[in-house]
């Protein structure tokens, strides 16, 4: 997995969220971008004290975005037919140590986010109401177009994302293709392992 790609998917997939959101979901519109308006405020208010004491980062993440994310079915998706084996605990396990990881590397790149053009082309259709599917353009400085295309669902009254594609590249199926070797190797323990371990590194 290149750290170039997946620091574009976490730096658009959240901070943008907002106003895709919004054209999935009128009713969400205000609350998604409120939401979003107030984590760039403070993102770019307190960017020195975040970058310095980095838990700050990971706690603002935490709370003011990733509710919007549907982290257990993004779990089932990256392990894919070994969830179906693996115990509830370990499942629970899985959700929080991903969850983890995704909240760190994310806030890592927020803080060097910069604005953008967002531009929105015509989206299909979803033959379920339940679910959305949302095109967008991020127009870079450079005049380079970003294809950015967001997956949300509606189970409970209100949309989640459940998975993302950067310039094509799939969130989900990236994680998946990452930890395929880890779980033939060693199973689901030893995916948890290096997780949590790496989830340490991070914190350090």
């Amino acid at each position: 997995m290149k750290q170039q790609v997946m620091s574009k998917i976490f730096l658009i997939l959240c901070v943008l969220f907002g106003a895709s959101a919004a054209q999935a979901e009128g009713d969400a519109q205000q609350i998604v971008q409120t939401t979003t308006a107030e984590v760039m405020a403070r993102v770019r208010a307190e960017k020195d004290t975040l970058r310095a004491q980095p838990a700050k980062m990971y706690s603002l993440v935490s709370e003011m975005i990733f509710p919007h994310f549907d982290f257990a079915i993004m779990s089932q998706f990256v392990l894919g037919a070994t969830w179906k084996t693996t115990p509830p605990e370990k499942q629970a396990a899985f959700v929080e140590q991903f969850r983890r990881l995704l909240v760190r590397t994310y806030a890592t790149a927020l803080l060097e986010y910069s604005d953008q053009r967002v531009e929105y082309p015509p989206s299909p259709a979803a033959n379920n109401p339940k679910t959305a599917t949302v095109r967008q353009d991020i127009v870079q400085t450079v005049g380079k177009v970003l294809p950015i295309v967001y997956r949300l669902h509606n189970k409970t009254g209100e949309w989640k994302v459940f998975d993302v594609e950067v310039d094509g590249i799939s969130l989900v199926k990236t994680f998946k293709s990452s930890f395929a070797q880890i779980l033939t190797d060693g199973g689901i323990d030893k995916l948890l392992e290096n997780l949590t371990s790496k989830n340490k590194d991070l914190g350090a």
